[in-house]
């Protein structure tokens, strides 16, 4: 299993498990259909990364993100203001 599902911490860097899952399954699609990956394929210990743990670490060294702008997804800070009711 891949280490850093087991925390929350990535969970809240996206701002909520649906949010999480939707971005981990759109970027599967994509490097499936042959996008290059943002970051290594071969990890230090010299196995190759799956599309998963690609994933993961993109997530991780902010080289995806949900663009909040651009999708009806609100994003993690405005949730915060709103529960503050500021």
């Amino acid at each position: 299993m891949i280490e850093e599902l087991k925390s929350d911490d990535l969970v809240n860097k996206v701002g909520g498990r649906f949010k999480l899952t939707a971005l981990i399954q759109h970027r599967l699609v994509e490097l499936v259909q042959g996008q290059r990956p943002f970051v290594d394929r071969k990890m230090p210990d010299g196995r190759q990364r799956t599309d998963m743990e690609i994933v993961i670490q993109e997530i991780l060294e902010d080289k995806i993100a949900i663009d909040y702008e651009k999708s009806d997804v609100t994003s993690p800070e405005k949730i915060a203001k709103l529960d503050k009711g500021t």
